[in-house]
Formats: structure tokens, C-alpha cells, sequence
């Protein structure tokens, strides 16, 4: 396949010149190094700059090669860790192609046409996803068919190496869309205040939906979307709430890198009628609920969800990986329910449980309410263990002012918990750590909490 050819045909994308330019220059380079080797290179591709990241992607899917999306933004431990389980041929940075100068020990001809997108999850670790071109379009179709528009254009402010920014521009190339790419830092400047966005969709993160709703400019701005897609964290009800009093277009999304973005969506329409859910499975998709047992449940019985779609990843990358051995089907960690008109309720992680006393705690539940008090600016409720309450709930916040007192906030959700969901232990941080789609690196936190009884 040549996306570059495609490309310029049909992607209408600002400085797309300069992207074919470098695209070719790259696929030259490539090829020569191919010839050279008898052998596809295993490709690692980290850039910033989203046209030297497509020009890149565009190169090596190209040439066929085996492709691994990178953040440029990883830590020396995490750039190990990919090292130590890619073992790549060749580098993709800052416009330049480097050459690491390793002994081929194995031929990477059953690794062709993939594409390896990272997932960290909650637990810090690097993994990869493997996804090949058919399981990414897929995922367009789908959302195509749902929303049955024949065209796509994205208005981009993601970075393209998670799987959200970069499927907005799977979605505008292969229905011959608009694309701009943008970061969320110019949006934010209000730098794009003056563009018009009727005929765009746009992907945020909740924490993202919050700043802008900060602005009114922004926030008419924003209303003014076709469709404004939401995923990567669970909103709070606040957010949501105000989100529909100034008629934000909001399509709740449920999905996950694994499959290559979302599979379950509520349409606006939906939403802007006090609808929360996540919405109705895409067509590419299908979606089951079971109990501990693997017995499927009805409706209104809350269960681990199970996917089937065409989307679903092959598996996650390993030494010797065998795409002939692909998945049929993901069981998730995340619990949920059907409602009788085919909605689906996301609820918590089922991991993320905390036993307090013999009591159920589920952290969203605890976060909502502390962050509906309007004292705190993040909010990461986690357990830690205990001698006697076998574990107590942790709040770990960033306050919204440097004077909170911890008796201010325990005032706050008094009579909107109960109260063994109520934090025994609070932490003020500066700052929690969070991903660029707004995903919280729960081991850090973890580390954090368990030091604390050291000060």
C-alpha cells in the first residue's frame, strides 16, 4: 500500500507538501536499507512534531516494515524497556532515520504490516499493542457506520503516537477528510478561537474538557464542534453536567488502545437528553457481560466486560511474536452493565477495588464526589494496606488553593458517602502524574502513598 500516493489524492491535511516531502525521503531510505540487509527493519518511531511523526508512519507502513509507535516524552527506564523488548534495527527521531547497528538474528518477515501502538495502562509498564492495517480500519468503519457521515474530518490536538490521535487521522485519510493537527497547548492559547469547527470531530480527555470549559470563548467555541468525542478517563457527573448546560456536543466513548479506540459511543443527541452512558456498541463490534463465573448476564447486572471486534489487537508484542495466533477476544478489567435500551454503563475497574473492614470501596465512586466539592483540581483515590482495616482509602489530591485543610475536604463529602468510603488518609501533591491522555500512572501513585508514612 502507498499512503503517500493516498495522501496526495485525497487527505485534505495543512502542510502536506512538506509531509509527502519527507515521507519519500524516509521510504527512500528505508528501501536501501532493506536491500542492503535482506530483511524488514524493526522501526521505532518518536517524534513530536505530528507532520515528522506522520511522514515517519507513512514511510514505514509503506515499506511494510514492522512499525512501534514511541513517546518521545519516556523516561530513561521506560526507553530500556523498550529497548530491551523491541531489540530495533532502526530509530525514526527528530526527522533523521539512525541506525543501531545490530546482528540480524531472526528474519522479520512474518512481522510485516504491523503496527505497534504503546499502552502503559495503570500499572506503568510498557506494553504494545499489535494492530496491522485491517484491524484500523476497522475501527473507521465502525465509527463511520454509526455515525453513518460519509466524510470525516478531525480537528487533531492529541499526539498521534497514543492510539486517539492517531486513529482521527486514520479516519480523515481513509474517508477522505479534512485534517488539522494542532496541539492542545495553541488550543488552550485560544489560538484557534477564529477557526470554524461545524463540520469537525475532536477527541478530548475529561481533564482536557475541564480546562476549556474554563474559558467562555472556548467554551462556545468548543459547543460549536460536530461531534466532540470523550475518552481516556472517566468524567465526573459535574463535568458532564456542565458540558450539557452550555450544549457541548459530547459523544462518551468506551474503548482502549487494544481496540485501536472506541467500540462503544453515545451519540450527542443521547447526551444533550441526560444520558450518561457510554452508549450503544459500534457496528464492528460486539460486547458481553459476565459474572465470576462466566455465566453471561441480563440486563441491569453488573459484570467484567468481554470484546469481540474486528478492530480487537492481534495480542500484545513479545519476542517471537506469531500473528497467525491473534485473539478472538479481550476480557477487560472493567465492570459494567446493560440498561433495557441497549446502553452500556461503564462503572470501575475491577482491580481497582479497594477492601476496607470487609466493605467494597471502588475509587471513581470516592473521586466524583470529592472532586464535586469544587476544593480540589485532581483527585487519585487508591487503597494501601492496613493491620487492622486489612486496607484504608487514600485520597491523593492537588488542592485548589495552598491553605485546604484536610478537615475542609472531610467536611465537604459529609453525607455523600458513607462513611467507610470516607479517605482515612489525605495527601495534597502538587501535582498527580498523568499521561497526555490524561491517564494516571497508579504504580507512582502507589510508591507515593506507601512513603508517605516515612514523613
Amino acid at each position: 500500500m502507498n499512503l503517500i500516493d493516498k495522501i496526495q489524492n485525497g487527505l485534505i491535511l495543512n502542510d502536506k507538501d512538506r509531509l509527502i516531502d519527507i515521507s519519500k525521503t524516509h521510504l527512500q531510505n528505508i528501501n536501501l536499507w532493506i536491500n542492503s540487509n535482506k530483511n524488514y527493519p524493526k522501526i521505532l518511531i518518536s517524534e513530536s512534531d505530528p507532520i515528522l511523526f506522520l511522514s515517519a508512519f507513512v514511510a514505514a507502513v509503506t515499506a511494510k516494515c514492522p512499525v512501534f509507535l514511541c513517546n518521545p516524552q519516556w523516561g530513561q527506564q521506560e526507553w530500556i524497556q523498550v529497548y530491551q523488548l523491541v531489540k530495533p534495527n532502526l530509530l525514526i527521531s527528530q526527522g533523521r532515520i539512525s541506525d543501531y547497528q545490530k546482528p540480524l538474528n531472526s528474519n522479520h518477515e512474518i512481522l510485516k504490516n504491523l503496527i505497534m501502538i504503546p499502552t502503559g495502562g495503570t500499572s506503568g509498564n510498557i506494553k504494545f499493542t499489535v494492530h496491522n492495517w485491517d484491524s484500523l480500519t476497522a475501527s473507521v468503519i465502525g465509527v463511520q457506520q454509526y455515525f453513518q457521515f460519509p466524510t470525516i474530518n478531525s480537528f487533531c490536538a492529541l499526539p498521534l503516537y497514543h492510539v486517539s490521535g492517531l486513529m482521527q487521522w486514520m479516519r480523515s485519510l481513509l474517508t477522505n477528510g479534512q485534517l488539522v493537527l494542532t496541539s492542545f497547548k495553541t488550543v488552550e492559547a485560544e489560538d484557534w478561537i477564529n477557526f470554524n469547527p461545524t463540520n469537525y470531530f475532536i477527541s478530548l480527555v475529561p481533564t482536557q474538557l475541564h480546562r476549556l470549559l474554563q474559558y467562555p470563548s472556548l467554551t462556545r467555541w468548543l459547543s460549536q464542534f460536530q461531534i466532540v468525542l470523550l475518552g481516556g478517563a472517566p468524567p465526573w457527573l459535574e463535568l458532564l453536567e456542565q458540558s450539557r448546560f452550555y450544549q457541548i456536543p459530547l459523544a462518551l466513548t468506551y474503548g482502549m488502545t487494544e481496540t485501536a479506540s472506541q467500540i462503544v459511543t453515545l451519540r450527542p443527541s443521547d447526551f444533550l437528553q441526560d444520558n450518561n452512558s457510554c452508549g450503544k456498541v459500534l457496528p464492528h463490534a460486539q460486547i458481553k457481560i459476565y459474572n465470576e463465573n462466566g455465566e453471561e448476564l441480563k440486563t441491569n447486572q453488573l459484570g467484567i466486560i468481554k470484546i469481540k471486534a474486528d478492530s480487537l489487537m492481534l495480542g500484545y508484542y513479545q519476542d517471537n511474536f506469531e500473528p497467525n495466533l491473534r485473539i478472538n477476544s479481550f476480557t477487560t478489567d472493567d465492570l459494567g452493565y446493560w440498561n433495557e435500551q441497549g446502553y452500556l454503563t461503564l462503572v470501575r475497574r475491577q482491580s481497582n477495588k479497594i477492601i476496607t473492614g470487609g466493605e467494597n470501596v471502588f475509587p471513581a465512586e470516592v473521586e466524583a464526589v470529592i472532586f464535586s466539592t469544587g476544593l480540589v483540581k485532581d483527585i487519585c483515590v487508591i487503597g494501601k494496606p492496613d493491620q487492622y482495616w486489612g486496607e484504608i482509602v487514600v485520597a491523593v489530591y492537588v488542592p485548589n488553593y495552598k491553605q485546604l485543610l484536610e478537615v475542609e475536604l472531610e467536611q465537604a463529602i459529609l453525607g455523600k458517602l458513607s462513611k467507610f468510603k470516607h479517605p482515612k488518609l489525605w495527601i495534597s501533591v502538587e501535582q498527580l502524574p498523568r499521561n497526555s491522555q490524561g491517564k494516571l500512572n497508579q504504580q507512582q501513585i502507589q510508591e507515593w502513598v506507601m512513603g508517605y508514612q516515612d514523613r
